[in-house]
This record gives C-alpha cells, structure tokens and sequence, in this order.
C-alpha cells in the first residue's frame, strides 16, 4: 500500500455510452466498422497499448447491444466492460469513476478519452502523462485554434468575429486524479459539463494544456470515418515498411 501511495498508477476510462445520433447510422458510432474492426476496438487499442496505463475501463449503457458480438480477447485482463452508462458523457464518466473506485486509488490518474478518437498515439499518451507529472491540477490534450472564429447570432448571420488568441479546441484523454475528478462530477451539474476538465475547473482548478495533434480526430459525422481510415492505413504501412 505503500507504494502504491507514492507512485500512483495510470488507468484509462473511456465513456461508451452514446448513440452517435449525428452520424445518421444504424449503430451507435462507437461500433461502426474502420479498418475492419469497430471505432471502439481502435480506441481502447490505443490506450492498451502505452505500457505506463495500467488498465482500461469501457462505460456501457445498460442496454448495450453490441459490445458482446465483437471479439475483445486481444486486450485480455487488461480490459474491463462497466455497464453502467448514463444518459450524458459526464454522467457516464461519474458512473464509470464510481465503479472503478474499489480498485484504484484516489491519488490514481485517469484517462478519459472519448471513444470515438480511435486515431489517439502512445507519443500523444506519453506527452500528456509527462507534462502534467505529479500536476494535481491535472491536464488536457488541445490545440490552439488557428481558424477564425465566427458568432452566428441567428439565421444564419454572423454577429461577432471571435478573438482567437488564447484560445484552445479540447481533445482527450484528458488526466485528473480519480478522487478530485470524481468530487467535481459529484457536485456539478451534469448536463452543464461539456467535459471533464470544464468539471474541475469549476472548483477552480487550472488543468494544464498540452499539445495534441490534428489526427487525433473525433468522429463525429460519416465524413470522419473515411480521413480516419486513412490515417490508420497510412500508420499501418509505415509500420510495415519500418519492419520489413
């Protein structure tokens, strides 16, 4: 127990609840086939794979359908399905660091990532794990917005050209020890959190941004899968090429 107290582990937790109603598809889009295999297969490999994560967790809602007729036997022990999904991503993400609380510390650091950034890199894991360190304030992969932005104030019409200095488009994973990260979620209102970090900062944390990458993508409309494709082909056959 000791330690586990000074060197706290790293675990991910990836909500899968959702419908993926955007993407105008007869599965939820965690399911939808890239490369052979479901969005979510490529996600949790990407996180499996970064030796410093200790563990994966996967948020299902209740009435999951589809996660039993996919083989997940790659990922062994080191996976664990939780169906207990909520009706929001916060409200999964909550149920998820509640059910996983028997086996973690509270000074653990979780991962959350969204289950539908398959295209996510052990370097991009690795980055953030190193940079927020022994961080309470935790932290974010994002990256600084470089198109203008623009308010629509109705019908259409732009009212405002939004200054974009400062300003960052957040990504996942996104890194917070479990017992601050599940205190903020107890004590937000869920259907206000966009994300995890919104949470914390609620209680007046200040996550630390980290530098993401424009290919970890989440997939969001039916366009997204084919660039997703694409990049995974181009990972593959560099792989094969740098092995052979």
């Amino acid at each position: 127990m000791t330690s586990r107290l000074l060197m706290p582990r790293h675990v991910a937790l990836v909500p899968a609840a959702g419908t993926g109603s955007r993407m105008d598809a007869q599965l939820p889009k965690q399911y939808l086939p890239l490369a052979g295999r479901p969005v979510l297969w490529h996600t949790l490999r990407a996180l499996a794979s970064v030796a410093r994560i200790d563990h994966v967790w996967v948020v299902l809602s209740a009435g999951d359908q589809w996660f039993d007729r996919h083989d997940w036997s790659v990922f062994g022990a080191r996976l664990t399905a939780l169906r207990c999904g909520g009706p929001s991503r916060a409200a999964s993400v909550l149920a998820g660091l509640r059910a996983m609380q028997p086996h973690v510390a509270g000074s653990d650091w979780v991962l959350v990532h969204d289950a539908a950034r398959p295209c996510l890199t052990a370097d991009l894991v690795e980055r953030l794990i190193d940079t927020v360190g022994e961080d309470d304030a935790g932290g974010i992969l994002a990256l600084p917005i470089a198109d203008t932005v623009k308010r629509e104030g109705g019908g259409g019409r732009i009212v405002e050209t939004v200054p974009r200095a400062g300003l960052w488009a957040a990504q996942t994973p996104q890194m917070f020890r479990h017992a601050m990260l599940l205190e903020a979620l107890s004590n937000a209102a869920l259907d206000q959190v966009t994300d995890e970090a919104s949470a914390m900062e609620a209680t007046g944390v200040q996550p630390r941004l980290v530098m993401g990458d424009v290919c970890n993508m989440k997939i969001t409309l039916p366009a997204d899968l084919v660039l997703a494709e694409t990049l995974l082909a181009g990972r593959q056959s560099r792989t094969e090429r740098q092995n052979g």
